[in-house]
């Protein structure tokens, strides 16, 4: 089949946000916003959830700072990092709450001012956290879901794709040569997967005792390589051959891989999207252009959510201005992922951090 065939219909996006207004390739999916005085609801049909913005409820001592990433354990706590800032060290990167938004614990102090992607996983009858950081801290870590690290990894130089000390040094290098992780993905036989999303952007494979494999990707124009290889998942929805997902951000694709790191199609129509994850038949894809995505199990689009496009052209800066955050819409989605019970959580990329529950209305 030609490659043409095959297509579907923090830095790159200071450039590329001007265009945010006029970006709309997939056709719009009927978002709705229904406002009561107790309630905003938004999507339709199937797909109608109940909106909770700034759900998590912070204690005094801390502060939200730019908030990157969400992840959900068996016991459904809330685990969200936050890129934090190089001169408050002595701050958590890493805020836990309940399922009721009771905050729990706090810890990841050596991720602050470089915290991004953290994912929950299970192994045997234990769960851990993964944590990956870029900027100045530039390492990616396993850790217990009370803050001990299990190990501690920095560039995988036996990749040969680094410059010389860059498993060494904590200077943020936004090169193709530089290590700049972002987001994981889990393997059956115990390995995972690691993007290097605003560095060489590789996606590195590790076994289960976190060794370095082998790696594919790198910096292109599309069809196996990228430019900003952000988010990955590794996709098992029923009734699917499992392949590895990855936002291709800057070129605002999701491009799809076979589980040898095989490159299968381009699916487009996205606004830099940022991560995925799965439930059930559905992919949730946020999007930092203001909408996070919901595609069923043939990867039909189904639901755009809090959908706010236009309002990043009206307003300058909007990420800045909570004042003119609107109820049921989203500005810059980071992150997102499901519940249990399908339920979903977004992390946006605002500085004085943004967390949203949308529960699932059945």
């Amino acid at each position: 089949m030609a490659a043409d065939s095959k297509k579907r219909s923090r830095r790159d996006f200071l450039t590329t946000s001007a265009a945010g207004a006029a970006f709309l390739t997939a056709a719009p999916m009927g978002f709705t916003a229904s406002r009561t005085s107790q309630e905003v609801i938004v999507g339709e049909g199937d797909y109608k959830y109940r909106v909770q913005h700034d759900w998590p409820k912070l204690p005094d001592k801390y502060s939200w700072q730019t908030t990157h990433n969400v992840a959900v354990d068996k016991a459904g706590n809330l685990y969200v990092i936050h890129e934090g800032r190089k001169d408050q060290t002595d701050h958590p990167s890493i805020f836990v709450f309940d399922a009721d938004r009771n905050f729990i614990r706090a810890f990841g102090q050596q991720f602050q001012g470089g915290g991004h992607g953290i994912e929950v996983r299970q192994e045997g009858n234990e769960e851990f956290l993964y944590v990956a950081a870029y900027q100045h801290v530039k390492c990616f870590e396993k850790m217990t879901l009370t803050g001990e690290t299990v190990w501690h990894k920095r560039a995988p130089m036996e990749s040969g794709v680094y410059a010389k000390g860059e498993d060494t040094n904590k200077t943020a290098t936004w090169t193709r040569q530089g290590f700049l992780p972002t987001n994981f993905a889990f393997l059956d036989d115990g390995g995972f997967l690691l993007a290097d999303g605003y560095g060489s952007f590789h996606i590195h494979r590790y076994d289960k005792d976190a060794n370095w494999v082998n790696s594919f990707g790198g910096a292109g124009d599309g069809e196996g390589t990228f430019k900003t290889a952000h988010g990955l998942w590794i996709d098992k929805r029923p009734g699917r051959k499992p392949t590895i997902v990855v936002t291709d951000r800057a070129h605002n694709t999701l491009q799809i891989f076979d589980m040898d790191g095989k490159y299968q199609e381009t699916l487009t129509g996205y606004g830099l999207p940022a991560n995925v994850d799965t439930w059930k038949n559905l992919m949730l894809v946020p999007e930092l252009k203001a909408r996070v995505t919901l595609l069923d199990e043939n990867n039909k689009v189904v639901a755009q959510l809090g959908t706010a496009i236009d309002r990043l052209g009206e307003v300058k800066n909007l990420r800045g201005q909570p004042d003119k955050w609107r109820a049921g819409e989203f500005v810059h989605p980071h992150d997102a992922c499901f519940a249990a019970n399908g339920d979903i959580f977004v992390a946006e990329w605002v500085g004085t951090g943004r967390v949203t529950k949308l529960q699932r209305i059945t």
